[in-house]
């Protein structure tokens, strides 16, 4: 099938990448030029594991092409994807202006019959908002607006396995129109997915607006597992319980299960943090308080500082003259995303106190560097406290504390040894609960987890 991608983002090269390698012929369109080159010069602007290596595979095979020109990607596709950013406006609404845009440029091209499918996450009601635009502009030209039907058809993609997440799916969610041209969509929406369903069926037909829901109800309900532990967790600290022992204790339970159970610095990335707050927003716009989505907000945001306080407890609020080695950087591991990462909380409160930091993740150097400059746009002597290094153990080197804050692997099993012998003093906070107290006891480590017995 030919399909376009408009947007080449995180959402539109996963989606785009995956639907080529099922045999379709995918045409990715972007304003932006320099992403465009990028892409075609062989690079993939993002880190997502398995994503360059078939970028790569399916264009040899000529079913994946990148462009800037609007016109030929609403010609090439009888599916046209919406796939743009739709980032959080000043009072936590999603942003709707870039796929609003894609809509009217469609509406503008196109000449043929297209199903319209905003794969963007979006707030209940942008469908409709989607067809009003490209109704606009079909009608300036004199052309019916039967000529297309707009779908939602919400990802659900986790950073740092989100190629595999498409590839094998736990559930598809298409919402569709109950018109004619709706009908017609369905049909076409069935045939593009019908490889990812040949081992069972995994699509959930729906109407539209229950699919735009669907999307975040799921974020949120994840976000909520979250702060609702880093909750307990801060409780497990006052009271001298081990929160490990409880997360056993009630993931055993079928009706909680372990997911999303992890305590920790809070969460961070491109879609938990905006799709909480756009949900909340859009509850407010009908007169309508989600006050456990507010009370989530306000957890994970104190709970960024969590660490901080911790380290404060132990050393005192002036930290001049101290370092501290920092290991994970990037919201999440797998990923190279510092968009609202707790790292970036965390440095700027340890320079605030006069530390020194130094920092290594395995992947996010380059954009942590771009991100560490905005936030100390206006402090530049601070950003001279913070530097990077190519190795985790290189940055123990002299450091009062190791300050542990994305879960990569690579820091499960360090030489303990080693660290001791790099590390000023003994002494780790670890914010993702990678190591036991116990075992951090024996080896004489002062040792501070997220509520553990410390």
């Amino acid at each position: 099938m030919k399909v376009t991608i408009i947007g080449s983002g995180y959402v539109g090269l996963v989606t785009g990448a995956c639907l080529a390698e099922q045999g379709n012929n995918i045409f990715c369109v972007d304003v932006d030029p320099k992403k465009i080159e990028i892409l075609n010069s062989g690079g993939v602007p993002i880190y997502e594991p398995g994503l360059k290596e078939m970028i790569e595979r399916n264009r040899a095979a000529g079913r994946l092409q990148f462009s800037t020109d609007i016109a030929a990607s609403v010609a090439h596709g009888d599916i046209q994807f919406i796939a743009v950013g739709t980032p959080p406006d000043e009072d936590g609404s999603a942003d709707l202006q870039y796929v609003v845009a894609a809509a009217r440029n469609i509406g503008r091209h196109m000449t043929t019959p297209k199903v319209i499918v905003d794969k963007s996450t979006v707030p209940v009601g942008t469908a409709d908002k989607v067809s009003a635009a490209i109704t606009e502009e079909l009608e300036k030209r004199g052309l019916s607006p039967e000529l297309c039907s707009v779908v939602s058809n919400p990802e659900f993609l986790k950073e740092g396995a989100a190629v595999e997440d498409f590839m094998r799916p736990d559930r598809i969610v298409i919402g569709t129109e109950s018109t004619p041209a709706g009908m017609r969509a369905k049909e076409q929406m069935r045939k593009l997915y019908a490889p990812f369903n040949r081992h069972h069926e995994r699509t959930y037909y729906m109407d539209v607006k229950s699919a735009e829901l669907t999307k975040y109800a799921a974020n949120a309900m994840l976000a909520t597992r979250i702060s609702f532990m880093n909750e307990l967790a801060n409780l497990a600290d006052l009271v001298g319980a081990d929160i490990e022992a409880v997360r056993q204790g009630i993931g055993s339970d079928s009706r909680i299960g372990f997911g999303f159970l992890y305590p920790g610095t809070g969460y961070g990335g491109s879609c938990f943090p905006k799709d909480v707050s756009a949900l909340s927003k859009t509850a407010k716009e009908h007169g309508r308080d989600l006050k456990i989505l507010d009370a989530v907000e306000a957890v994970n945001e104190l709970q960024k500082y969590t660490l901080v306080q911790k380290i404060e407890k132990r050393f005192g609020k002036d930290l001049k003259g101290m370092k501290f080695a920092l290991w994970g950087l990037a919201f999440k591991p797998n990923t190279d995303d510092m968009r609202e990462a707790p790292s970036r909380v965390i440095i700027a409160e340890l320079v605030k106190r006069g530390a020194q930091v130094v920092a290594h993740d395995p992947v996010a150097m380059p954009e942590a560097g771009h991100a560490l400059e905005v936030d100390f746009k206006g402090n530049p002597d601070g950003l001279k406290q913070v530097s990077m290094v190519d190795n985790p153990m290189n940055a123990l080197d002299g450091a009062d504390a190791l300050v542990i804050v994305t879960e990569w692997k690579a820091f499960r099993s360090p030489d303990f040894e080693q660290v001791m012998q790099k590390l000023k003093r003994p002494v780790i906070f670890d914010g993702r609960n990678l190591y036991e107290p116990q075992s951090m006891q024996e080896l004489g480590i002062e040792y501070f987890g997220i509520g553990r017995h410390n």
